[in-house]
C-alpha cells in the first residue's frame, strides 16, 4: 500500500514539483495551498507524513504542526522554510516536528529524509505492537483459569508485582511458572526494562558462573571477548532463575553473596560490577527437603524465598480444564490455519477425567496434536491419545448449552460423579483425588444438586 503524504505550501512551483517527484517514487500525494486547507485535509484523511511550509497565509506551518500532533499523533511532520535561522528550526523541533528542510529544496535530500523518517516510524510502530502483544500475553488477567486456586494466584501476583522482594515460584513442571514470573514483571514498575530467563538446569556446570556473573576476555579457553552476566544484562529489570535447585552446591555461596550485595565479580575480573535487578526464582522440587538432604544451602533458600508463590496442579483446578481446552483450541486454530468449531462432550469428558501428570504443558500439546490431526468440525475423542481415550469415566454427557459457564458446570458435575463412582461413594477419597477438601466437595455437591 502506497504511503500517503500531505504537501502544504503557498508557492505553486514547490507544491507541484514535490507532488510530481514524490508520486514518481510511488507515494500518494495530496497538495494544498495554505494551513487552513492542510488542517481540513488532516481532519478528513490519514497521512504518514505532512510536509508544511513554515510561512503560509492564514494558519502557518507551526499551527499545522500543532493540529497534526493533537489530531493525528502518528503522522510525522517536516517543516520547510526559507528563513534559515537556528531559532525557527529549534522552535519547530521542540514543538514536535520530525525534521526540517531549508529552501531552496534539494529534492534528492527530501527523498532521503522521507525514507529515513518512514523507516523510523515503522520501527517505532513495530516496537509498540510487540510491547502491546507482550503486555497482553503476560498480563496476569490473561493467564487462563477461574478456579479458586487460580484466583489466589492472581491475588498474589497483584500483591508482589509492585514490590522488589525476591519471589520463589513453586509447582510441578508444566504449571506455568515462567508465565507467572513474566506476569509479575509486566505488571510492575520494571515492565519496560529487560526480563531475562535462564534455566539453571540446562547450563553445563563449568559455564554456570560465566552465565550468571559474566566473564572477561581470556578468563578461560573460549572466552574471546567480555560478556555480561545475566544479572548485569537485566539491570533495571528482572532475572528469572528457573530450576534454581539445579545450581551446583559449590556455586550457591557465590549466588548468595551476589543476592546480598547486589554486585557481581565477572570471571577473570578484579573489580565488582553493581546491578539493580529483581530476582524471581522457580523450582519443581521441595527446596526444604533439598536443604535437609544437604543439596541446597539453607541461607540461599531463605534469601530466595522472601515470598513463596505456589502454583496449583491441574488436579486442584479441574474447573479450569474446559477453559484451557477452548483457549488452546483457539490458539492452534490460528497457528495451524484450521477452523475447528469446538470439541465434543465425549472428548471433553475424557480430558476432565484424565490425570494430567505433565500439567498444562501436556494439555496444550494434546490440543495442538488433536487440532492438527482432526478431519472434523469438532475435535473428537478419536483425535486424543490412547491414554486419554481409555481413561475411566468417558461416557458421553448430555450438554445442550453453548455458554462456557454452563459447560463448565456440566463437566464439573460429571467429573465429581465419576470420582464418586471410582471410589464407591467414599467422599473423603473422592475429595483427595479431586485435590480439594471434603468440605469443598460437599459444597460443590450441594450446588450441583448431586445426591448423597
Amino acid at each position: 500500500m502506497a504511503r500517503s503524504i500531505l504537501i502544504a505550501d503557498d508557492e505553486v512551483g514547490i507544491r507541484e514539483s514535490l507532488t510530481i517527484i514524490l508520486e514518481e517514487e510511488g507515494y500518494q500525494c495530496t497538495a494544498v495551498q495554505d494551513g487552513d486547507e492542510a488542517i481540513a485535509a488532516i481532519d478528513e484523511g490519514s497521512f504518514d507524513i505532512v510536509i508544511s511550509d513554515l510561512k503560509m497565509p492564514n494558519t502557518d506551518g507551526l499551527g499545522v504542526l500543532e493540529h497534526t500532533l493533537e489530531h493525528s499523533s502518528e503522522t510525522l511532520t517536516i517543516i520547510i522554510t526559507a528563513h534559515a535561522t537556528v531559532e525557527t528550526a529549534i522552535k519547530a523541533l521542540r514543538k514536535g516536528a520530525a525534521d526540517y528542510i531549508l529552501k531552496p529544496l534539494d529534492f534528492d535530500e527530501v527523498l532521503i529524509r522521507i525514507e529515513n523518517l518512514l523507516e523510523q516510524k515503522d520501527i517505532i510502530q513495530e516496537n509498540k505492537y510487540l510491547r502491546e502483544q507482550i503486555d497482553q500475553e503476560y498480563n496476569f488477567n490473561h493467564i487462563i483459569g477461574e478456579s479458586e486456586p487460580m484466583k489466589e494466584v492472581y491475588r498474589m501476583v497483584e500483591r508482589v508485582s509492585g514490590a522488589t522482594s525476591n519471589v520463589l515460584i513453586t509447582g510441578d513442571s508444566g504449571t506455568g511458572k515462567e508465565l507467572v514470573a513474566r506476569a509479575i514483571h509486566s505488571n510492575g514498575d520494571r515492565a519496560k526494562k529487560p526480563f531475562l530467563a535462564i534455566n539453571c538446569g540446562a547450563i553445563p556446570e563449568n559455564l554456570v558462573e560465566s552465565e550468571l556473573f559474566g566473564h572477561r576476555e581470556g578468563a578461560f579457553t573460549g572466552a574471546s571477548s567480555d560478556k555480561e552476566g545475566i544479572f548485569v544484562a537485566a539491570h533495571g529489570g528482572t532475572v528469572f532463575l528457573d530450576e534454581v535447585a539445579e545450581i551446583p552446591l559449590n556455586l550457591q555461596v557465590n549466588l548468595l553473596r551476589v543476592l546480598q550485595e547486589r554486585e557481581v565479580k565477572p570471571v577473570g575480573a578484579n573489580n565488582m560490577v553493581s546491578f539493580d535487578t529483581r530476582i524471581i526464582a522457580a523450582t519443581n522440587k521441595d527446596l526444604e527437603a533439598e536443604v535437609e538432604k544437604g543439596n541446597f544451602r539453607d541461607d540461599l533458600y531463605y534469601r530466595l524465598n522472601v515470598v513463596e508463590l505456589p502454583l496449583p496442579p491441574l488436579s486442584q483446578r479441574r474447573d479450569d480444564i474446559p477453559l484451557l481446552v477452548h483457549h488452546f483450541l483457539k490458539k492452534y486454530n490460528k497457528e495451524l490455519k484450521r477452523n475447528l468449531k469446538g470439541i465434543t462432550s465425549e472428548a471433553m469428558s475424557a480430558m476432565m477425567a484424565y490425570e494430567w501428570k505433565g500439567e498444562v504443558r501436556e494439555l496444550e500439546n494434546v490440543i495442538e496434536r488433536a487440532v492438527l490431526l482432526s478431519d472434523h468440525e469438532y475435535l473428537q475423542l478419536e483425535n486424543l491419545p490412547g491414554a486419554i481415550r481409555n481413561v475411566s469415566g468417558t461416557e458421553d454427557i448430555d450438554m445442550d448449552s453453548e455458554r462456557l459457564e454452563e459447560a463448565v458446570r456440566v463437566f464439573e458435575k460429571h467429573h465429581i460423579k465419576s470420582m464418586l463412582k471410582r471410589t464407591d461413594g467414599n467422599k473423603s477419597e473422592a475429595a483427595r483425588l479431586l485435590g480439594i477438601d471434603p468440605s469443598t466437595l460437599y459444597r460443590k455437591m450441594e450446588r450441583l444438586e448431586l445426591s448423597d
